[in-house]
């Protein structure tokens, strides 16, 4: 297939020849959704905890005597049934969130979101993308320019001058084909992505 490639005016410029199992790929949405619900899950980290009866600072004297006050028998009052008492289940800061993800279903689930953007037109190739200078203002000019207001950047090296100019600017994210993800690339409404990098991704996700 071939994709179009535009210059900086958002304009079509040229075709460029593209693989078809990268762009081409029928969408599965199923295989989609599970490779973005693994990629976050296995970016949690187990940092939350509660305490359980054991670890609640009571003390662990029987309240009353088993029998004759009327009341219902209790022996501890960091008991769970308690207000202030220990959790019955409680959460472990060691817990596991991490899902299991085939390489070869990433990699197809990576495919179908490049070829779904491509058929959506929301895949924009350039020859390259850089600023002259690290200023938010140049690079959002550069953006407005070429008629986009929300877009992933991905090149096949990161340029200091262009990693520094999108970090002020909410809708817009730079990075390197290494480090593309799933969850960034359904993210943004556009995705520019250099010549050079489209060529690696090709390499990787071949």
């Amino acid at each position: 297939m071939e994709l179009k490639l535009i210059n900086e005016q958002g304009k079509s410029a040229a075709s460029v020849a593209a693989s078809d199992a990268l762009f081409g790929r029928e969408f599965n949405e199923s295989l989609v959704h599970q490779i973005v619900v693994a990629y976050r899950a296995n970016a949690r980290r187990g940092t939350r905890a509660q305490k359980g009866r054991s670890d609640v600072r009571h003390s662990h004297k029987k309240p009353w005597r088993q029998k004759g006050t009327g009341r219902a028998r209790a022996g501890d009052v960091a008991s769970p049934l308690w207000r202030g008492g220990g959790k019955i289940f409680p959460n472990l800061p060691d817990e596991n969130f991490s899902h299991k993800v085939n390489r070869k279903m990433y990699r197809a689930g990576m495919c179908s979101i490049l070829s779904q953007l491509a058929r959506e037109e929301r895949l924009k190739l350039v020859e390259s993308f850089s600023v002259e200078a690290p200023k938010t203002k140049l690079l959002a000019q550069k953006l407005k320019k070429m008629g986009l207001d929300s877009a992933l950047v991905i090149t096949d090296d990161l340029d200091q001058n262009l990693l520094l100019s999108a970090r002020n600017l909410v809708n817009v994210r730079v990075l390197d084909v290494n480090h593309a993800d799933p969850v960034s690339l359904i993210q943004f409404d556009n995705v520019i992505l250099t010549k050079k990098a489209m060529a690696r991704f090709e390499e990787i996700l071949k």
